[in-house]
């Protein structure tokens, strides 16, 4: 883990004060937000593509752009890729618009000073960005507006939840809700206060399913966050779910929630009682969560960030209903090999015996679970599952469990002709090899785990 440093950050003011900010944190799964993302594996040729904009706990100045395949290993695409002009650069919230470009909306000021603005740039290729201006928030005897975040509604209206104080109380903040009057989003409507959710709360963050609209605010007294729904974007919401409902624990915020390819949601936080960057998921609509893992790599280091989601070209391919053997990307002697009913990655070559070669070839099919996914099958019509996160053949039970456990998700490989296999039903968990076993692990962030999980699919021994 990065050290935090000792510069002041906005949390560290709110727990020093004991402050009471309301932040409102919106972004929901939309076609102007995410592209052509849906929920679900990309098709042959084609990725998933998970960017975020973050600003990083040395330097609030600026920001930079990290990309992830999986949405749990980020890696660094451009760093320091945004300086504002002017001020500073904190909360970036990113969407990409229906022109193509991509947008960020972003609080101007550091937390000591009044912030009246927000502000506004974008880039084509989200390396290469251009400020546009800074907006000033039409609310009487305002103080701050901090933590302005997209939201693209269902029917393709763009709207920006800003949490406001004003003169009289400067650290009891209101959510409040913008919406774009023009395409080019450079006209807003006047703020209306989200209702239900009030002050008191920071980092409200909303995404909407069918017709409603679920909130993920922080409550400021007791640092959870908590769960809301509403039939309106601008409310009145009712809070559902408080205190550690989640398992998520206390001092936690900034939540920010986007739908994964197998359907279930993801929410990130920053943990900012100690100094990690969480993840947790649900496969039930909110009703339980994975236990809280920091994300590899950018934990303790990236702050306050939401997610775009796309499908883009370019990505890994693999053909279905062919046979195929797999070789190690860094063991290239090595191949996937069936050892009683264990998947193992010994020498496999010219040599081997008649029967080493047919337990060292797999067909190719459709995941069980999910066609847009792989699954694998042996001679013997048995298929490659996970079991106590061991890799193993066994014989399809007809359950949604094994058909889970069996399928996977193609990801890119560390190498050119190498692809990776995600784990359908723990997202961020890929076959790797240690020790020349295979097994379904969470993914570390190194380098290494991406080699020992690279795959080369080759001619089929058999």
């Amino acid at each position: 883990m990065t050290p935090r440093p000792a510069v002041p950050s906005r949390r560290t003011l709110l727990r020093a004060l004991a402050a009471v900010p309301a932040s409102a944190v919106l972004l929901g799964e939309a076609p102007g937000l995410l592209g052509s993302a849906l929920a679900t594996a990309p098709p042959n040729g084609s990725a998933t593509r998970y960017t975020i904009v973050p600003f990083l706990n040395s330097d609030d100045g600026t920001v930079s752009v990290y990309q992830s395949d999986d949405a749990t290993d980020f890696r660094l695409l451009r760093s320091s890729a945004y300086t504002p002009p002017a001020n500073r650069i904190r909360d970036a919230s990113v969407i990409r618009h229906s022109d193509s470009y991509y947008y960020v909306t972003y609080t101007t000021h550091t937390w000591q000073d009044p912030s009246t603005t927000i502000g506004f740039a974008r880039s084509s290729d989200r390396v290469n960005w251009t400020f546009l201006y800074d907006y000033t928030v039409p609310i009487a005897g305002l103080s701050r507006a901090w933590a302005p975040e997209w939201f693209v509604d269902s029917d393709g209206s763009v709207h920006i939840i800003v949490s406001c104080s004003t003169a009289n109380d400067e650290w009891i903040f209101t959510p409040y809700l913008l919406r774009a009057t023009n395409s080019a989003l450079t006209a807003w409507s006047s703020p209306v206060a989200l209702s239900g959710i009030g002050a008191n709360h920071i980092d409200t963050f909303i995404v909407r399913i069918g017709s409603t609209y679920h909130a993920f605010p922080k409550n400021e007294t007791t640092k959870y966050i908590e769960y809301a729904t509403a039939s309106h974007l601008a409310g009145p919401y009712t809070i559902r779910r408080t205190g550690d409902w989640a398992g998520w624990g206390s001092y936690r915020e900034g939540p920010a929630l986007m739908q994964l390819d197998n359907g279930g949601w993801r929410m990130f936080f920053d943990g900012y009682g100690d100094g990690n960057y969480y993840y947790s998921d649900s496969h039930d609509t909110f009703a339980t969560w994975t236990a809280p893992a920091a994300l590899p790599a950018i934990s303790g280091t990236a702050r306050h960030f939401t997610v775009v989601k796309e499908t883009v070209t370019g990505g890994p391919s693999l053909a279905r209903s062919i046979t195929r053997s797999f070789r190690s990307a860094n063991y290239t002697t090595r191949h996937w090999q069936q050892q009683s009913s264990l998947l193992n990655l010994p020498v496999v070559g010219s040599s081997s015996t008649t029967a080493e070669k047919q337990a060292a070839t797999f067909t190719v099919v459709a995941g069980l679970a999910d066609g847009s996914g792989y699954s694998f099958r042996d001679a013997a019509g048995a298929y490659l599952r996970h079991w106590d996160f061991r890799a193993r053949f066994d014989a399809d039970n007809g359950t949604s469990t094994f058909a889970k456990d069996a399928t996977f998700f193609l990801r890119a490989g560390t190498s050119s002709g190498s692809v990776r296999f995600e784990s359908y039903n723990y997202p961020g968990h890929y076959l790797r090899h240690y020790a020349y076993q295979l097994r379904v692990e969470r993914s570390d962030g190194t380098d290494l785990f991406r080699q020992d999980s690279s795959f080369v699919p080759v001619t089929a021994w058999a």
